[in-house]
């Protein structure tokens, strides 16, 4: 019988070396500090000031129609749990009051709001309040500012 020479086996080290995940890691920080303020992009509306008590918003996310100042009409966007995703996608006036009627069958108790610039014209939130209401929405709030932010 032959005997076949024994291999020498080099020990292993498993130690892992972190230097290549911190560098991973503090790349990713600077992408996400960039990006950050990107995402917080919302719309630009000069709320009317007026004494009125605030509204809980734990248990459900309401829906909110702003108004900008252009006259523009723009909805929240809601992900499957209700939760507000984004600040505001721009739609035309129909497909908004449709996106309402749909939420409010799927949650029935959805608090709906408007949210109107100050420059607006009164008619103009009152005619999309008319609007909703004459779409299935019962009740309709409007968004104000505190009356102690002056």
């Amino acid at each position: 019988m032959i005997e076949l020479p024994q291999r020498h086996r080099p020990s292993v080290d498993a130690h892992i070396n972190i230097v290549p995940y911190i560098d991973v890691m503090l790349v990713l920080l600077v992408i996400f500090m960039m990006t950050t303020p990107i995402i917080e992009q919302g719309i630009e509306v000069d709320l009317p000031t007026a004494d009125a008590k605030m509204v809980d918003f734990t248990e459900q996310q309401p829906t909110i129609v702003t108004i900008n100042k252009e006259g523009e009409y723009f909805i929240n966007s809601l992900d499957e749990d209700g939760s507000d995703v984004s600040k505001g996608e721009k739609l035309p006036l129909g497909i908004i009051a449709g996106r309402v009627s749909a939420r409010l069958e799927i949650y029935p108790s959805m608090k709906v709001f408007v949210r109107g610039d100050a420059s607006v014209a009164y008619g103009v939130v009152v005619s999309l309040m008319s609007f909703l209401q004459k779409n299935g929405v019962d009740k309709v709030g409007i968004v104000t500012e505190s009356g102690d932010a002056n």
